[in-house]
C-alpha cells in the first residue's frame, strides 16, 4: 500500500492475546510509515498494562486515548461512543479498527455516526470470540448475536484471526455481511528464543485470564489426581474474574503445597517458572500463549479448542478433548514420564510455527485488505 493511512485501533481491555495482537500490528504499521493510535479503556490500569503502553507510546503518532469503557453493555456506552467519535474526528482517521466485541461495537457505531456527518472513516472488526462463546440458544447468545447482526451493516471489513472464528461467526451471525479475510495472529523474530526453565521451575505452567472458559478448574482436578500418586508442582499465572474461585478450589482439592497462584507476569518471565505449558481451554480463538510457547520450544499440553488445531497443523503435537479431566491427567503423567520426548515434539512444532506465523506477512495482508475495502 502506497497511501499513508491514519489508523486507530479501538479495544476495551489492554490485556492478554488481544492486547499482544494489537501492539504487534500497530508497531508494524507504524514502522511502514502509517500514522497509528490506540483507543483503550481508562479503567484498566495495572502495572504491566501501563508499562506496555508506555513502551509503545513513542511509536504511535496518533497517541493513546484512554476512555472509560464498561465490560458489559450499559447506558455508559452512549457517552463512550460520543468520546470515541470526537477523538476519531479530531485525528481525521481513515481506518477505525475495532478488536473484540466491545471495541468492535464502538468502532462500527462511530463509523455509522460519522458517515451521517459526512466523515469518510472505514470500520474494520476483528472478533476475538467473546460474543460468540455463549451457548447457542442461551439468553446471552440471543442478545449478543443480535447486536452483532445489527452492527454488521456498519462494517467495511471483517478480519478473523482464525478460520475457526470465521466459521463460528458465519454460522451464528451470518455469511456475506461484509468483505472478509482470515489473517492469523503472528509472532516476531524475538519470540523465537529457546525456553530455559529456572532450576526450581514447576513441572507445569498455566498462563492466561482466570475464567471458567480457560479450563483452570479442569487443570486443578487433573493435578489433584496426579498429586495422589507422585510429586508434582504447578504455577498458575494470570488474573481474572474467577481467580478467587480457582484458589478456593485448589485449597479444597488439597493442592496448597502443589500449586502457586502468582498473579499476572510478563510472558517470558512466566515461561521460566515452568517446564511444560498447559492450555486446558474449553473454548478459544487463536491463543497467543500457544504460539508463544511453540516459538519458545516449550513442551505443550493443549486442548482441541477453537483455533488451536490450526496452530499445530502439520506437526505431531496431539491435542486433548476440552473439559476431560482424565485425558488431561494422562497427558500430565506422560510428560512427567518422558520429558525429553515432549521437548523433541516442541522443537518440531517450533519449526512449523516459524514457517506459518510471521508478523511481516500478516501486517501486509491487513494493510492490503484495508486498501481493497477503502477503494470501494
Amino acid at each position: 500500500m502506497s497511501k499513508r493511512l491514519r489508523i486507530l485501533h479501538c479495544f476495551r481491555a489492554p490485556v492478554g492475546g488481544l492486547f499482544r495482537h494489537v501492539l504487534d500490528l500497530s508497531a508494524e504499521q507504524s514502522s511502514r510509515g502509517h500514522d497509528v493510535g490506540l483507543i483503550v479503556d481508562s479503567n484498566a490500569a495495572d502495572r504491566l498494562t501501563e508499562e506496555r503502553l508506555a513502551r509503545v507510546a513513542p511509536s504511535l503518532k496518533l497517541g493513546i486515548a484512554r476512555i472509560p469503557m464498561s465490560r458489559r453493555p450499559s447506558l455508559s456506552d452512549v457517552a463512550t461512543c460520543r468520546h470515541v467519535r470526537v477523538h476519531v474526528r479530531q485525528q481525521e482517521a481513515d481506518v477505525l479498527h475495532g478488536h473484540g466485541a466491545k471495541g468492535g461495537a464502538y468502532a462500527r457505531l462511530v463509523r455509522g455516526l460519522l458517515r451521517l456527518e459526512g466523515g469518510p472513516v472505514a470500520s474494520f472488526y476483528t472478533p476475538h470470540g467473546g460474543s460468540l462463546h455463549f451457548p447457542p440458544g442461551s439468553p446471552q447468545a440471543f442478545f449478543y448475536i443480535g447486536i452483532e447482526k445489527a452492527l454488521a451493516r456498519f462494517t467495511d471489513g471483517l478480519i478473523f484471526e482464525s478460520d475457526y472464528v470465521r466459521r463460528l461467526y458465519e454460522q451464528r451471525v451470518g455469511k456475506g455481511l461484509a468483505p472478509t479475510r482470515v489473517i492469523t495472529n503472528a509472532l516476531q523474530a524475538a519470540d523465537f528464543v529457546p525456553h530455559t526453565p529456572d532450576p526450581d521451575a514447576a513441572d507445569f505452567l498455566f498462563v492466561g485470564e482466570l475464567r471458567q472458559l480457560k479450563g483452570v478448574d479442569v487443570l486443578l482436578h487433573a493435578l489433584a489426581q496426579v498429586a495422589h500418586a507422585r510429586p508434582v508442582r504447578a504455577i498458575i499465572v494470570g488474573s481474572g474474574p474467577d481467580g478467587a474461585a480457582f484458589e478456593k478450589l485448589a485449597h479444597e482439592l488439597g493442592l496448597d503445597d502443589f500449586v502457586d497462584f502468582t498473579g499476572a507476569l510478563p510472558a517470558l518471565m512466566a515461561f521460566r517458572r515452568g517446564r511444560c505449558m498447559v492450555v486446558p481451554s474449553r473454548t478459544e480463538s487463536l491463543p497467543y500463549i500457544v504460539l508463544e510457547a511453540a516459538a519458545a520450544e516449550m513442551p505443550l499440553i493443549a486442548t482441541r479448542a477453537g483455533g488451536i488445531p490450526e496452530i499445530v497443523q502439520g506437526s505431531d503435537t496431539q491435542l486433548l478433548p476440552p473439559g476431560d479431566v482424565d485425558a488431561l491427567t494422562l497427558a500430565l503423567n506422560a510428560f512427567l514420564d518422558e520429558p525429553q520426548a515432549a521437548k523433541e515434539r516442541a522443537a518440531r512444532l517450533k519449526q512449523t510455527v516459524r514457517d506459518r506465523f510471521a508478523i511481516g506477512p500478516a501486517a501486509t495482508a491487513v494493510l492490503d485488505f484495508y486498501a481493497a475495502c477503502l477503494s470501494r
